[in-house]
């Protein structure tokens, strides 16, 4: 079963014989949101803003492109709008005068409609050059370096969210007799030496059939920046006699 974004809890399934003799299974921290942002154009890098490690805003600059042929080309794009809209404003004056054909009218509109398109393209060429973080978080890796020419799709920078730690747990299927949402739990942090309160949130849809387990998500309470991902410990559970 893959890991889902996060940071996340997973577990390493255990014997189910091993689940009734000692309720505490080996888990590893993932986080619950994590990406990699690729580039969407092909191009030399001006500035990659963040290094490893460091926190970023949501819709902070993370690396900018060198554009200035796309901005060109956009104030280009502007430029030819703006003539193909006086064009059009004239016809339609004339029209009212009835002193042009329909005809023309209908072309001078037609050419601003094109004129609008090629904007919209330029606009968005030119949005591609500035990367901006989808959410707050951390640089988890840099794959670039400024000045680097890269091509359409390149992996730039991995970044994730580790403002909320979450669980996923392999637990046995029988455990839902008394396993719900709102169950305490404790995560103890090998690196850390501390134990942390967790509580279960929510149970996966379907219980594996072969292996007759579940997976199961819980939330854990840390101060932020306590736990990064990566690290290492035990769930611990306190089943009801």
């Amino acid at each position: 079963m893959g890991l889902r974004t996060g940071l996340a809890l997973v577990l390493i399934a255990a014997p189910a014989m091993a689940f009734a003799a000692e309720p505490a299974i080996r888990a590893q921290l993932a986080p619950r949101d994590s990406t990699v942002l690729s580039s969407q154009l092909a191009g030399k890098i001006a500035t990659v803003h963040l290094r490893e490690g460091q926190r970023f805003k949501q819709g902070q600059p993370l690396v900018e492109f060198d554009c200035a042929l796309h901005r060109a080309q956009l104030e280009k794009a502007k430029a030819l709008e703006a003539e193909a809209e006086k064009t059009h404003q004239v016809n339609q004056r004339l029209d009212s005068l009835k002193s042009v054909s329909t005809l023309e009218v209908e072309v001078a509109a037609a050419r601003l409609a094109g004129a609008k398109a090629e904007r919209n393209v330029a606009q968005i060429l030119a949005d591609r050059c500035v990367i901006t973080a989808p959410f707050p978080g951390r640089v988890a890796a840099v794959n670039v370096r400024s000045h680097q020419y890269v091509g359409e799709g390149e992996r730039l920078l991995e970044i994730l969210d580790d403002r909320t730690l979450e669980t996923e747990m392999v637990v046995p299927s029988r455990w839902l007799t008394w396993l719900r949402p709102g169950v305490p739990f404790q995560l103890a942090i090998d690196e850390t030496g501390r134990t942390y309160p967790a509580e279960v949130t929510r149970l996966a849809a379907r219980i594996d059939a072969v292996s007759q387990t579940l997976v199961v998500f819980g939330q854990v309470k840390a101060p932020a920046g306590a736990l990064l991902s990566g690290m290492s410990g035990r769930a611990l559970f306190d089943p009801p006699k």
